[in-house]
C-alpha cells in the first residue's frame, strides 16, 4: 500500500479541480432557486431580515406553495453588489 501526503492547500486544490471537472462533463446546472436557509447563508442574514427584504422587494422570490419559499439565487447575489461600497 502506498500512502500520498499533501499539504491542506494542496488537498482542496485538487477536491476543487475534480468538483469542477465533474461538473463540467456532466453538464449539471447549479441550482437557481435556493431555499431560506441558503439564502440567509449566501446574504449572512437572519430570517426577519431575510422576510424584510422580501416584503421591501428588494430580490426575487417564488412561492410556490404556501409553506414553501424559494429565493432565485442571482437575485442574491446582485443585492449584494447593489450594496457593495467601493474601496477609497
Amino acid at each position: 500500500m502506498e500512502v500520498i501526503c499533501l499539504e491542506d492547500k494542496a488537498f482542496y486544490q485538487l477536491v476543487k479541480q475534480v468538483v469542477d471537472r465533474i461538473k463540467s462533463e456532466s453538464n449539471q446546472k447549479e441550482d437557481e432557486w435556493v431555499d431560506g436557509e441558503e439564502a440567509m447563508r449566501i446574504l449572512n442574514i437572519k430570517k426577519s431580515s431575510l422576510q424584510a427584504l422580501r416584503d421591501n422587494g428588494k430580490i426575487r422570490f417564488s412561492q410556490p406553495t404556501r409553506k414553501v419559499i424559494l429565493y432565485f439565487k442571482p437575485s442574491l447575489y446582485e443585492y449584494l453588489e447593489q450594496n457593495a461600497k467601493e474601496p477609497f
